[in-house]
């Protein structure tokens, strides 16, 4: 079994952690415990209900309120990059910000 490191993605300053950020802002209680195991599991290997989009980022997808997504992207074997969130509505300007601070994650990690 495979074991996977979780990081978050931090701005270029390394102030703003925004998955931890869009994860606060959520008001339903019963989505933001669904989200944190979910990604709990990451852990161990069990990525569950997700989906390639584009440009080495993926989505978890959890079937709680309005459809939330958890953007993420692996660097080598083990390690999963959390990037942001959003949900169903936003999936679009999500997936677009998402591939923006994988890129600029990748760029700043091989200076």
């Amino acid at each position: 079994m495979t074991v996977y490191r979780i990081e978050h993605y931090l701005t270029a300053d390394g102030q703003k952690d925004l998955y931890i950020d869009w994860l606060s802002h959520l008001r339903d209680g019963k989505a933001k415990v669904a989200i944190i195991r979910r990604v709990a599991r990451i852990e161990q290997g069990n990525f569950g209900d997700h989906k390639f989009c584009r440009d080495g980022v993926w989505e978890l997808r959890i079937d709680v309120g309005p459809g939330y997504r958890v953007y993420y992207a692996q660097s080598g074997r083990r390690l999963v990059l959390l990037l942001c969130g959003g949900d169903k509505r936003t999936q679009d300007a999500d997936i677009d910000r998402a591939v923006d601070y994988w890129q600029d994650w990748q760029r700043r990690t091989d200076e």
